[in-house]
């Protein structure tokens, strides 16, 4: 281990199990690639274990922990809810939790080809998290907010990736954003976090939403952005349509953050190509892709 990360390997996960969880402890264990502040493994057929990873305070996964059970069952779509929690212990001193196993590919190693289908289960999804948040919801840390308090990282993304034969454009979509009205109902429930490893897909469309770590009350353009983010060229118009709850402002604010998280993408992108901590090479021509459909509009 690092002093940043703890070395987490199959045995390990099996022995916390055996102390904590031995009901479960004989399920088959496998890595699952990818993740960041948390590593996953599959646990039998139906089941996962979410261990913290880089995450420096255990709020994300005790998060996960109290509002998923509240939101799974309104939800059109299979999301990771806990069944088990796992408590910091000598030998890994972290939050870990089993959770429901979504079934799928994420988005970011597959592509769409039911893109109409696709529009609509996410237009539905999002009516159905989109509801007004209970007062002791959470609140968004580094996130959630007006596109015009995200001005600097806005700058310091188009910088680093934006093409200089688009920066223009790219700039002129988030100056309309930051121009558009705030938000100004009551706050709903957000995801937060819509990019295409946390989303999962099966027969060409999207079948299941995960990753709720970043779950906060608060503004919906947020999660609208992933009209572009997420679903395929020339079917962000059939999503809007079919959501039917976002008004002329909030679409103005989706879009100029869908323009911010596609260059996060893309700088993800080239931090790996560069071989850097944390860097996901295959996501810059994601983001490149999401970020011409941003601009088409």
């Amino acid at each position: 281990m690092t002093g940043t990360e703890l070395e987490i390997t199959a045995d390990l996960v099996r022995d916390l199990l055996r102390e904590q969880h031995p009901d479960l402890a004989g399920l088959a264990i496998r890595e699952v690639a990818g993740g960041w502040g948390n590593r996953m493994w599959r646990l039998g057929d139906e089941l996962s274990v979410r261990m913290q990873r880089m995450d420096p305070t255990p709020e994300l996964q005790l998060k996960e922990r109290r509002w998923l059970p509240v939101l799974a069952p309104l939800l059109p779509l299979p999301v990771p809810t806990p069944v088990r929690s796992g408590a910091p212990s000598e030998r890994f001193p972290k939050h870990w939790t089993v959770m429901t196993w979504v079934p799928g590919e994420p988005l970011d190693h597959v592509s769409i080809s039911r893109g109409t289908h696709a529009a609509d289960t996410l237009a539905e999804f999002l009516r159905a998290l989109h509801v007004p948040a209970p007062a002791e919801a959470p609140v968004a840390t580094d996130r959630g907010a007006h596109p015009r308090d995200c001005t600097g990282g806005f700058e310091n993304f188009v910088q680093a990736v934006a093409p200089d034969d688009v920066a223009a454009d790219v700039r002129a979509v988030w100056d309309d954003a930051v121009a558009a009205p705030a938000w100004d109902r009551p706050p709903v429930w957000v995801h937060g976090d819509l990019h295409p490893a946390n989303v999962v897909v099966s027969d060409g469309t999207l079948s299941g939403v995960v990753d709720f770590g970043d779950l906060f009350a608060g503004d919906p353009a947020w999660d609208l952005a992933a009209a572009w983010v997420l679903l395929p060229a020339g079917t962000a118009a059939r999503f809007f349509d079919r959501y039917a709850h976002a008004d002329e402002a909030a679409i103005r604010r989706a879009r100029g953050l869908a323009a911010l998280k596609s260059l996060f993408l893309m700088l993800m992108g080239q931090n790996g190509d560069r071989g850097l901590p944390g860097g996901k090479p295959h996501w810059g021509p994601a983001g490149r892709a999401a970020l011409d459909r941003v601009l088409r509009g």
